[in-house]
């Protein structure tokens, strides 16, 4: 088997249709599985795998998060490489081959991901950053990074143009491929994360073990962002936060004094209250744009 495809799901029935409908189009020569991991939907999702997609293997899991349901499901994979791919995108055809050939073109590849665009034709900006650190963070906290973009947009990478292939720092896990010599090397998700910041940490290690983590923009996936975070606004909110200190304390709060790190834990959650009260006023909450 060259490659398998985790599909971890969560509530959007619909969205994973369309992501497995794309799936299985692909126009490939390299032989794959397609495995989805549904987190407890309760919506009809599970039934609607095992009556539209018989091919794919369903595994039903209680929802215990993101990093969980992704690690249930590579249990199972039997490919060279692994695909992590979230149930809200939809690949277009010549992604898959295009992607394998990548990967396998290059040993020292950690993470490989492509060039992800939301519904509006935007770059999905999360598709490659930089690692998140206190400088960064407080040019993103205060918007510096959306007025003086080539000056302060170093964490989003806002002074590259998007179709620029590069090593980058971090991907996202709507789409992040991995050969199975790195995955055995660098090991599973980490766990002590529920939802976001998971992406983040899994490349780290990647780079901390020698890797390249490539954006591969030769290659497009739609990334209809958001959609499971839209049905648990509160929730989703405070594991995006939170998953922002657990990152920051599991890797850099040994690097920098005691005052900074209070102050970063502080900024975190300041913002995780400001954004509260603002999401309270909008229409249509969101977590992360």
């Amino acid at each position: 088997m060259d490659l398998s495809i985790i599909i971890l799901a969560f509530r959007n029935k619909e969205k994973l249709h369309t992501t497995l409908e794309a799936v299985f189009k692909s126009e490939t020569h390299y032989s794959y599985e397609v495995i989805v991991v549904d987190n407890d939907s309760k919506d009809g999702t599970a039934e609607m795998v095992e009556q539209q997609f018989p091919h794919a293997q369903l595994i039903r899991n209680p929802n215990n998060g993101f990093a969980k349901g992704n690690n249930r499901g590579l249990k199972e994979t039997k490919g060279d490489v692994v695909l992590f791919l979230n149930a809200d995108t939809a690949v277009q055809p010549n992604v898959i081959e295009q992607t394998l050939t990548k990967i396998k073109s290059d040993r020292k590849i950690g993470f490989l991901g492509c060039r992800l665009i939301k519904a509006d034709g935007s770059l999905d900006l999360a598709a490659r950053r930089s690692f998140p650190n206190p400088v960064n963070a407080l040019y993103r906290f205060t918007h510096l990074d959306k007025i003086f973009p080539k000056m302060f947009g170093s964490y989003n990478l806002l002074n590259v143009t998007e179709d620029q292939e590069q090593e980058v720092d971090s991907l996202v896990g709507a789409f992040m491929m991995i050969r199975r010599e790195v995955l055995n090397e660098i090991g599973p998700w980490d766990e002590d994360f529920f939802m976001y910041g998971e992406d983040i940490e899994y490349c780290y290690r990647a780079k901390q073990a020698g890797y390249k983590n490539i954006y591969y923009p030769a290659v497009t996936t739609i990334h209809y962002k958001g959609q499971s975070s839209k049905k648990t606004p509160f929730i989703s909110l405070y594991h995006f936060h939170n998953s922002m200190w657990l990152f920051y304390k599991k890797h850099y709060v040994k690097k920098y004094p005691f005052f900074l790190n209070w102050l970063v834990y502080i900024g975190i959650w300041s913002r995780f209250y400001l954004l509260l009260i603002i999401n309270k006023l909008r229409k249509n909450p969101y977590v992360s744009k």
